[in-house]
């Protein structure tokens, strides 16, 4: 039996014997422990040398790894939910919009234009920014997302104002 196939069993049996609790473990903080599992089990391979107690060096590694993940996830909730509710898609005066009736009129437009508007309202690029990822035009990126706006607004039968931030020439 040659070092890999050592290695590859004895990770195996490790994994047999640790796995359940290792996930049981990194759900306390995180929503993914089997990748966190696995995250810490690729370190441990990749260790020069061996750690002198290898399963409580996998549940310390496992514990860092799940309690970063689930920071990242809030993180990015926050930095999601700042982005959505930065700028106003309709103007307050025009009544309550219900937030799953506009996300299916998002949702039901075709995806050239519906790539345009996520990315020119809650990712705030400019249309040159959104031309360039896109493979287009500036004056396409421009059009669409004008057809996706006045589609959005034919759809959900309420008028639609934006601040739109017009691409400045230079």
């Amino acid at each position: 039996m040659g070092k890999e196939e050592q290695t590859s069993s004895w990770l195996a049996q490790l994994l047999d014997d640790h796995g359940g609790a290792l996930v049981l473990y990194a759900r306390q903080w995180c929503d993914c422990p089997e990748d966190v599992v696995q995250e810490a089990l690729l370190e441990l391979v990749s260790q020069p040398r061996m750690p002198t107690h290898v399963v409580a060096w996998l549940y310390r590694v496992v514990r860092n790894e799940a309690i970063s993940v689930a920071r990242k996830h809030r993180r990015r909730e926050q930095r999601e939910q700042q982005v959505a509710t930065s700028e106003a898609w309709f103007s307050p005066n025009q009544g309550p919009l219900e937030s799953q009736e506009a996300a299916e009129a998002l949702a039901d437009l075709p995806i050239e234009l519906r790539e345009v508007i996520v990315a020119r309202i809650w990712g705030n690029l400019t249309f040159a920014e959104i031309a360039e990822i896109m493979g287009t035009s500036l004056s396409t990126a421009q059009r669409r997302y004008e057809q996706g706006i006045q589609a959005l607004q034919t759809r959900l039968e309420k008028p639609c104002t934006t601040n739109d931030r017009r691409e400045k020439t230079n």
